[in-house]
């Protein structure tokens, strides 16, 4: 009998223990603002190919956005985008390029024959959705103040960045970049964007800076990469804090896909801000 006691009492403790849930754990975001700025990052390439970038894209793999099939291309993703509904447009420029100024011009009919993704997508949309004002939020680098300096020790610092190297890497990244450059002929714009701005690509694009001359004796291609490309991209970032004024704000970011690898992770990372993928829309 005594034994039946204990074995009830034990049940019914187990049960008790069994029936009280385990405290629920917060997830971190909870201590922080529901309601954020949203962002939509539109990595791009440049519709009109100036190549200065140091990957060149060749000319029988560029496509005109000015003639059909690219043509209607750009209007349908045009029209995709407008599905986030940007409040804010922020560009790939510098102020003394005055974006808003073109942008005014470019409602009186101006700039039509313009390939420049930042007239064909930016002022388009921007005209489209009664916008007024362009925001430019690109940024020189941190190398630049400090060639300022001290001209002759940078030159060599950076010496060498630009040049071959034995790294397997590089190799196999210039073999992506020869088959994605064909992809904008293949593809409509709007799918090519969507593959341009897929996480995969993203990550795989920054990636590129870690390899080849990153790996420059010790650590000064890691230096180098932290004053320049990622200074570069710290600095837009810091422009985009600026224009954002509420967590209401819902900011179209259109910039070279290079940035936006770096962009996104930035973005996602900060609790002010609610990325928006691409290819979700």
């Amino acid at each position: 009998m005594k034994l039946l006691s204990c074995l009830i009492i034990f049940l019914l403790n187990t049960a008790v223990l069994l029936a009280q849930r385990p405290e629920e754990i917060k997830r971190p975001l909870a201590f922080f603002p529901k309601q954020r700025a949203k962002v939509l990052i539109a990595g791009s390439f440049h519709f009109d190919y100036p190549n200065k970038d140091m990957a060149k894209v060749q000319k029988s793999d560029q496509i005109d956005v000015l003639t059909e099939p690219k043509k209607s291309e750009v209007t349908e993703l045009v029209n995709y985008i407008k599905k986030f509904k940007p409040t804010k447009i922020a560009i790939e420029a510098f102020p003394e390029w005055e974006a808003t100024r073109k942008l005014n011009s470019y409602k009186k009919g101006e700039f039509s024959d313009q390939r420049d993704e930042r007239y064909q997508l930016a002022m388009r949309i921007a005209s489209e959705l009664n916008l007024d004002t362009l925001y430019s939020i690109d940024s020189e680098s941190f190398d630049k103040d400090l060639v300022k300096i001290d001209s002759a020790y940078f030159q060599a610092f950076f010496e060498e960045y630009n040049v071959k190297t034995n790294d397997e890497f590089v190799t196999m990244y210039q073999n992506w970049y020869s088959y994605d450059d064909k992809l904008a002929a293949k593809l409509t714009l709007l799918d090519y964007f969507k593959y341009m701005n897929s996480e995969e690509v993203h990550k795989l694009g920054f990636g590129s800076y870690l390899i080849g001359n990153f790996k420059l004796e010790d650590h000064r291609g890691a230096d180098i990469l932290s004053i320049w490309w990622y200074n570069r991209n710290l600095r837009i970032f810091r422009k985009l804090q600026q224009i954002t004024q509420s967590n209401e704000d819902r900011i179209l970011v259109i910039f070279g896909n290079g940035h936006a690898s770096v962009l996104r992770q930035l973005v996602e990372s900060s609790p002010a801000y609610e990325f928006v993928e691409f290819s979700k829309l």
